[in-house]
C-alpha cells in the first residue's frame, strides 16, 4: 500500500501543476482579448455653442429623422438619422478626425448615434443633447 501511496503522490503533482498552468493560460488568453472601450465626449449646450461659434471645420450632426429636421434644427446642421449612423456615416462624413457634435430630440438618440460613430473610428465626437433645452437660435419651418 505504501508503494501505491509513493507511486499516486508524482502522478498528483502532475496534475496539480498542469492545472494551474492551464489557468493560467487562460488568464493571459482572457487578458489579450481585452475588448477596448471606445468614447465620446459629453458636453454642455453652452460648449457646444461656444464651438459653433469659435470653430471653423466641425459638423453639426442631428440624428433625428427627417420630418422632426424639417420642423426645426440648429443653422448649419447635418442630417443623418441615427438608425442609418452605421450605414451612411463614412459616406456622409469622410473625415473621421473632425470635430462632430452630435444631437437629437432630447439626447437618447444622440447619445446612440455618438457611440456609433466612435465605434466607426471618429475621434472628436462630442454629444450635447437635445433639441428641446437647446436656448440658442434654430431654424425651420415652424419659425
Amino acid at each position: 500500500m505504501k508503494k501505491l501511496y509513493v507511486a499516486l503522490i508524482p502522478l498528483m503533482l502532475a496534475l496539480l501543476f498542469t492545472a494551474c498552468a492551464a489557468e493560467k493560460e487562460d488568464k493571459t488568453e482572457a487578458e489579450e482579448t481585452e475588448v477596448i472601450k471606445v468614447e465620446y465626449i459629453q458636453i454642455s449646450q453652452e460648449e457646444a455653442k461656444r464651438i459653433m461659434d469659435s470653430e471653423e471645420d466641425i459638423v453639426i450632426l442631428d440624428v433625428r429623422e427627417q420630418d422632426e429636421y424639417d420642423e426645426s434644427h440648429i443653422p448649419g446642421a447635418v442630417l443623418l438619422p441615427y438608425t442609418r449612423v452605421d450605414e451612411l456615416a463614412e459616406e456622409m462624413l469622410p473625415d473621421k478626425n473632425k470635430t462632430i457634435l452630435v444631437y437629437c430630440r432630447s439626447g437618447r438618440r444622440s447619445k446612440v448615434a455618438a457611440t456609433s460613430l466612435a465605434n466607426l473610428g471618429y475621434t472628436d465626437v462630442r454629444e450635447f443633447g437635445g433639441i428641446i433645452d437647446w436656448p440658442y437660435e434654430v431654424t425651420g419651418n415652424d419659425q
